[in-house]
């Protein structure tokens, strides 16, 4: 039977106890992580989300009724104990905290009993993420997951302080919004009181913070819910968190030099890490022609190198035909993995395929000095060397390249580069490499929908010296816009953002909107702009995949306290549900199912 903790009130969490209370009497609260009993003593590991202490009973201490109660204690039991702090008896426990302590219990209450769980509450569990996942009660009490909300909850501090200090106001915007759909798909959320119509939840609150800006806030931020009805990666979720903010009267460095400070500052406080500054930069030109990414992971070396002007007049087909074709020739040099297999080799050529390429070309320069080419009979002898000569080529080598339209070299290189990278363990989770991406092409053309979409939102500045092309070559014009790269993740980005009606007017006209269908859809903003609005710029952190990589986890459900899975929905609660038909006429919805869902 549950006893009451009445008359009790907890003195210390366990990890909080310490030699320096070596005497004293304390209270603890907690769950039972483990019990051995020796027969004339128990010992009983209680833990609590600071960490483990051991407690020892004996039979003269706590009594006959006390230690019969402690000989049924198993492991997640909910306990409090009263006790006094002693040196441990045994052997010193390097791996804990309170390792050199333990607790010799004089009063024990067991507030709550337990199942055995599904699986065991210790970090290094190996059970299925479903099943951790159905019953995430249980595994939020693995350590490893409390130190990652713990971290999340540090960061979210640090960045509240931060910018309280640089005199941000936190403002909160609507979750039920109007539908804007340019981008991903929106969640609707149906109206009882207007009958037919719907509201969205925000996919960021990009266009409320823009009006906060006009109406004078001149620097907001939130730590803002956002919903995205998308395909689900390691590293996205329908529902998620940003760091949002906006700043007035500021141009790109501005908003640069700001959030490096909040870097800084959340890294030193939450992790111990202080980050160089200022953080290096780079065009996106200069990222996608060194890395084939505008997200690149430069903690290893193993850059793109441009051939092209190399192999131009060479006599192999493939080479000649994709720079005739207006494409290019690049390649990548894998230092010693010449010796390479051709099983492997195969291998990168069918991973090159995944990315669109048609094959993969690639230079084999063996330990032993002799060298093996894919293509070496289509190529006299001397632009061999020469091109061997541009790549860097060592004995130990393997050279690969990849000759098509920039936008496939680009992803075959750039991946594969990373392919390599993790194979080869280039890389460590311990080494934070930041970069700033910056000048995006300010439109891509979508092949499907055969028109110019916006890389970024459409409210992004377009670079001044770059406006003359809106007109004549849309896809020559570059934005103010930049993002900020953490070992080859994007944890955010921003954009300096449009505040005349003639840019903006004109920008709606290259994504192929008319003027009403503008207003339409953005009107109540568009009408705000004509009643004085400053020149603007903002910035978002994707905060759950910062935390990621903070927390050095590889998916970002390790760092979220109730995440769904791939396909949105929640194990634990089973959501999403039915509603029942009384619901849905109120909100005079019917329903109609495919066959196989009735």
């Amino acid at each position: 039977m549950a006893e009451s903790m009445k008359g009790l009130k907890r003195s210390h969490r366990c990890t909080e106890v310490s030699n320096a209370l070596i005497g004293q009497n304390v209270t603890l609260m907690g769950w039972v992580q483990k019990r051995r009993n020796l027969g004339s003593l128990i010992f009983v590991d209680l833990r609590d989300r600071s960490g483990l202490i051991q407690l020892i009973f004996d039979e003269e201490t706590i009594g006959t009724e006390g230690f019969e109660k402690a000989g049924r204690l198993r492991s997640e039991f909910v306990v409090a104990v009263v006790g006094t702090v002693e040196k441990r008896s045994g052997a010193v426990n390097e791996n804990l905290a309170t390792g050199d302590i333990e607790i010799k219990v004089n009063e024990l209450r067991i507030l709550s009993e337990a199942l055995t769980p599904p699986f065991p509450i210790d970090a290094d569990t190996s059970v299925k993420e479903d099943l951790r996942l159905k019953y995430r009660y249980l595994d939020l009490r693995r350590p490893n997951l409390q130190k990652n909300l713990i971290l999340r909850s540090k960061v979210a501090s640090s960045v509240r302080s931060c910018l309280n200090d640089m005199g941000f106001l936190e403002i909160e915007t609507p979750i039920l919004q109007k539908s804007t759909p340019e981008g991903a798909r929106d969640y609707l959320v149906p109206s009882r009181v207007h009958p037919g119509t719907f509201y969205a939840l925000p996919q960021s609150p990009q266009l409320f913070k823009q009006l906060l800006m006009c109406s004078g806030y001149d620097r907001y931020y939130q730590i803002a819910k956002c919903f995205r009805d998308e395909d689900l990666r390691a590293d996205r979720q329908p529902e998620f968190t940003q760091i949002d903010m906006e700043l007035s009267f500021v141009d790109v460095d501005d908003v640069i030099e700001v959030n490096e400070q909040l870097l800084y500052r959340m890294f030193k406080d939450a992790i111990g890490i202080e980050i160089p500054l200022p953080i290096p930069r780079m065009t996106w030109q200069e990222a996608m022609d060194r890395f084939g990414s505008d997200k690149p992971d430069i903690r290893f070396g193993m850059e793109l190198v441009n051939v092209t002007e190399i192999v131009k007049g060479c006599g192999f087909g493939v080479f000649t035909g994709a720079i005739e074709a207006g494409g290019t020739v690049r390649g990548i040099n894998v230092k010693g993995q010449g010796d390479m297999p051709r099983k492997k080799i195969d291998a990168l050529v069918n991973r090159a395929k995944e990315f669109g390429a048609k094959g993969l070309a690639y230079v084999q320069m063996k330990s032993d000095g002799t060298v093996k080419a894919s293509f070496s009979k289509f190529m006299t002898e001397e632009e061999m060397n020469n091109l061997i000569q541009a790549m860097d080529g060592q004995a130990g080598d393997l050279l690969l390249f990849a000759a098509d339209k920039n936008k496939i070299v680009w992803d075959v290189l750039g991946n594969l580069r990373l392919d390599m990278a993790k194979t080869l363990e280039l890389t460590s989770k311990d080494d934070y490499r930041f970069v700033w991406i910056t000048e995006f092409p300010l439109l891509e053309w979508n092949e499907d929908e055969n028109r110019f979409t916006a890389m970024h939102h459409p409210f992004t500045m377009p670079m001044e010296e770059d406006l003359p092309f809106i007109d004549t070559d849309p896809g020559k014009v570059r934005a103010k816009a930049y993002d900020i790269v953490l070992n080859g993740t994007e944890i955010g980005g921003g954009s300096v953002r449009i505040f005349q009606d003639d840019v903006q007017e004109k920008m709606f006209e290259c994504l192929g909107f008319t003027r009403e269908e503008a207003y339409e859809r953005f009107g109540f903003l568009m009408n705000a702009f004509k009643y004085g609005v400053p020149p603007h710029a903002g910035l978002a952190y994707g905060f759950d995949r910062l935390i990621m990589l903070m927390a050095q986890e590889d998916s970002i459900r390790d760092v979220i306290a109730f995440p769904k899975v791939k396909d949105a929905s929640c194990l634990m609660t089973e959501a999403p549900g039915k509603v029942d038909q009384e619901q849905l006429d109120e909100l005079c919805l019917s329903l109609a199912l495919p066959e196989e869902e009735k």
